[in-house]
């Protein structure tokens, strides 16, 4: 037996959470990169990427762009996701602390997110979203996300993924359950949390897909080891009857994306009118608001919050150094924001008045980058 399926047998001995999880972190990490699954690394004993560098951490900074990945660092996460045997060997080889994490996107992979979390239970227009259960139906009993799968797959006819022995199944600590599938070809399966959140395939019951990560089977964290169950070691390929569901619960982008909106003209005029002399300064701003304003034309999964704030950050920067009035300024981001998410002004509030505050310790000079 290899080394790689020994770290993922379910009647292997349990290791000692700390000490031995960290030996098996490369061997894992190998595992997974063999199959075609980009690999970063987790937080040492803990479910969450490994922190960003100093640079990465500093307001107003993303991904986008960011040359941290390319240098062979594992900022942000599953974006720093790799194949590369080498790099793999550097990150765990260095740091056998590390837990596995797994790009679902570039993998190829949905994963049914199944809790069994102590909760409520909610109305039942939240159990099932998009599907009535009429009051005449007995719900007593039903407590968690294997339930909710479990009468979900009854009402098509089929056997719930918690029962499906032909794939992957990976016990989680808090005693939830991961069922692994490969996503069908020419369909860009979405994430039920992340941006543009919000969906889900039942209560308790989640979806990891492009735009998130897994947790690799093997891991070990402080609560305990993710733990491959059954004998399938292998992804099935998607369910038919599964892949309509999440269809139907919104799983899927848009199947056609209109042009990105160009930034409102008063917004513009206002953000050059602002800027004074400055007009390179207003420039930048304007071309930062047309990014913001575009998202009017996604309803979810545009990168709003992000664009927003490196927009108000930028603002900020402009500010501090003079270029900017700072009510204009608050003034031409609110407008901005409005049209790209109408009604939620709690929400893009928030990210105007952080965004603009952080930016405000770092004036931005004529040639200064935002």
């Amino acid at each position: 037996m290899t080394d790689e399926l020994r770290v993922l047998r379910s009647d292997s001995p349990r290791p000692a959470p700390a000490r031995a999880g960290a030996s098996q972190s490369l061997t894992i990490a190998r595992w997974c990169a063999g199959r075609g699954w980009p690999v970063h690394p987790l937080a040492p004993g803990r479910k969450t990427p490994a922190g960003n560098c100093a640079a990465c951490r500093e307001p107003g900074h993303t991904y986008r762009g960011c040359r941290c990945p390319a240098a062979g660092r594992w900022c942000h996460g599953f974006r720093a996701a790799t194949l590369d045997f080498a790099r793999i060997e550097q990150w765990w080889g260095a740091h056998p602390e590390f837990g596995v994490g797994i790009a679902c996107g570039p993998a190829g992979l949905v994963v049914v997110d199944i809790d069994a979390h102590a909760r409520q239970l909610p109305g039942r227009d939240r159990l099932l979203p998009g599907i009535d259960i009429a009051e005449t139906v007995d719900l007593t009993g039903l407590a968690n996300g294997f339930h909710t799968i479990g009468v979900l797959a009854a009402l098509r006819g089929a056997a719930s993924p918690t029962d499906d022995e032909t794939t992957l199944r990976v016990r989680t600590p808090s005693g939830g359950l991961h069922v692994w599938y490969r996503a069908l070809s020419g369909h860009r399966w979405q994430c039920s949390s992340g941006s543009g959140g919000g969906r889900a395939l039942a209560w308790q019951v989640d979806v990891r897909a492009h735009g998130g990560y897994i947790v690799a089977p093997g891991t070990v964290t402080g609560a305990g080891v993710y733990e491959a169950v059954g004998t399938a070691r292998e992804p099935a390929p998607l369910p038919a009857w599964l892949a309509r569901e999440l269809e139907r619960t919104g799983h899927l982008p848009p199947a056609h994306v209109p042009a990105p909106r160009p930034v409102p003209p008063r917004a513009r005029q206002a953000v050059l009118a602002a800027s004074g002399a400055h007009g390179a300064a207003g420039r930048v701003l304007a071309a930062l608001l047309a990014e913001v304003a575009a998202c009017a034309a996604v309803a979810e999964g545009a990168g709003f919050t992000e664009k927003l704030n490196r927009a108000a950050y930028t603002a900020g920067g402009l500010v501090a150094g003079g270029l900017l009035d700072a009510e204009e300024a608050e003034r031409v981001l609110g407008e901005t924001a409005a049209r790209a998410r109408p009604g939620q002004e709690r929400r893009y509030g928030a990210v105007i008045r952080g965004g603009l505050s952080a930016g405000r310790t770092r004036p931005l000079s004529p040639g200064g980058r935002p």
